[in-house]
């Protein structure tokens, strides 16, 4: 089976720098899509970062409040994807969960899969 498995998390103060980690292990014959999401406390989850696998190449994107400050990239020989999260604010505060579209068998079928999240505490 499939799992997503997130680290890098911690306590950080303003304009400090974190990198985060989501490992996908388990059967993987292909993976369409990793995301990172963000849920502040008291809030719903949101997208903060999304790393595609196009018709015409690999693609990235981000919410408004993250641009220029994070970075998603992928390890593909890992199964991994990382956000490099540089000038952290206190708004960034919350945990940050991967999410992953994963085809688990040769069939051509992806299915979706949450990681468990990991704390992110930045302070001012």
């Amino acid at each position: 089976q499939v799992h997503l498995v997130e680290s890098g998390g911690g306590s950080v103060q303003a304009g400090g720098s974190l990198r985060l980690s989501c490992a996908a292990s388990g059967t993987i014959f292909g993976i369409n899509a990793m995301i990172w999401y963000h849920q502040a406390p008291g809030e719903q989850r949101e997208l903060v970062a999304r790393w595609d696998s196009g018709d015409t190449g690999d693609t990235t994107d981000y919410s408004d409040s993250v641009k220029g400050r994070f970075t998603i990239s992928r390890d593909y020989a890992k199964n991994t994807v990382f956000l490099q999260m540089n000038s952290l604010k206190p708004e960034d505060t919350g945990v940050y969960y991967c999410n992953a579209d994963i085809r688990p068998t040769i069939a051509f079928r992806y299915y979706n899969y949450w990681g468990q999240g990991t704390q992110v505490t930045v302070s001012s």
